[in-house]
């Protein structure tokens, strides 16, 4: 078999053979194709060079005025980032609440810290196309107002860069990313692939699934090169756990939401409970949001989402392990989890969660 390369250099092409084909091709911002979009000063960021770039024309041109279109991890973080410089910053989200992979209760908690920092938050409300002068964006339209810009920032995310498989006739699965067996085969012989261009299976849903994470990335090329260079090694799959910080405020999620447990056809329980990051009593101790869901009946554990100030969104990795070794909430509640009142009160705040919701089981 053989791939066809061209040297970025000199323009020449030639073909390649290979016994063995690795495909990590990553994935690419997601960018909407609107009039005027093509203007300079907009912007995606998905990379560490494409982030230099947005760091260096911040540093050199000192833009007063950003909007971010699209409120997920990298639009928040990226409000973050232009709040703390001082800036004039507005984010779009055509959701009623930023952090779509949250249930809307807990979005709306990310959406008022957001507030609380300075940045002008339009909900439900989208973007529809870009108002340049010589080339330079100047103001993002939306279907509600005309907003001002000297910088653009497309947080709306990526998709899988999976044409140069498609174009090789190699299958796609879910979102359009490359589909891969446990072992990071694709459906070619002699061809595997992994990261942020390939489809992931979910342990808790037992179905497909895409996500692009370096941590899922990272394990996923471990696999893969295990598998190339002669050994075995399979992927048993992710439960989609995820953290990020707004300012003060940190969020953070695991498992399945409400929306996706619905599309299951699965009958659930939800609890929700407000608590203390330490000891009620201990110095800097702040408030902590815990919601958990749980089939009804079998009380499975089936996703966690945490919202609060520091030493909250740590606390998901406990319910990501439960995910991953299928525990029940009754099994969840015997955890002997630590407790000192530097770091928590007695009953830790996600397993208040849980007994609030074993009362509905």
């Amino acid at each position: 078999m053989r791939v066809k390369v061209r040297d970025l250099e000199n323009g020449k092409e030639r073909w390649e053979p290979f016994d063995q084909l690795m495909i990590a091709t990553g994935a690419v911002p997601i960018r909407p194709d609107l009039p005027g979009s093509d203007a300079e000063g907009i912007y995606g960021v998905n990379t560490l060079q494409s982030g230099i770039e947005v760091r260096r024309i911040v540093d050199q041109e000192k833009p007063k005025r950003v909007v971010i279109i699209g409120g997920g991890y990298i639009g928040l973080e990226m409000a973050e980032a232009f709040i703390l410089r001082g800036m004039d910053v507005s984010l779009v989200e055509s959701s009623s609440e930023v952090m779509n992979t949250l249930d809307s209760d807990m979005g709306n908690l990310v959406s008022e810290a957001l507030m609380c920092v300075g940045v002008k938050l339009f909900r439900e409300e989208t973007a529809e196309g870009f108002e340049t002068d010589n080339g330079k964006v100047k103001a993002v339209i939306t279907d509600k107002r005309s907003m001002p810009a000297d910088m653009v920032i497309l947080g709306m995310g990526v998709r899988p860069n999976s044409s140069l498989a498609e174009n090789a006739g190699i299958p796609l699965g879910v979102k359009g990313a490359i589909k891969v067996n446990e072992r990071m085969q694709t459906e070619v012989e002699g061809i595997w692939s992994a990261g942020d261009c390939v489809e992931s299976y979910h342990i808790v849903s037992r179905k497909p699934f895409y996500v692009a994470l370096g941590t899922v990335a990272n394990k996923q090329g471990r696999i893969a090169g295990i598998n190339i260079g002669g050994g075995y090694k399979t992927f048993p799959g992710v439960v989609g756990t995820a953290v990020s910080k707004i300012c003060a405020v940190e969020v953070a999620r695991t498992g399945l939401q409400e929306k996706e447990i619905h599309r299951l056809g699965l009958e659930f329980v939800t609890a929700k409970i407000k608590s203390h990051t330490r000891a009620r009593y201990y110095p800097d101790a702040g408030p902590i949001t815990v919601k958990v869901l749980a089939e009804k009946g079998s009380g499975r554990f089936l996703g966690g989402q945490i919202v609060g100030i520091e030493g909250a969104a740590k606390r998901i990795d406990v319910l990501a392990t439960a995910l991953h070794a299928g525990f029940t909430l009754d099994q969840m509640i015997h955890l002997d989890l630590s407790y000192a009142p530097p770091y928590s009160p007695v009953w830790d705040p996600v397993l208040i969660a849980v007994r609030m919701a074993m009362k509905q089981l």
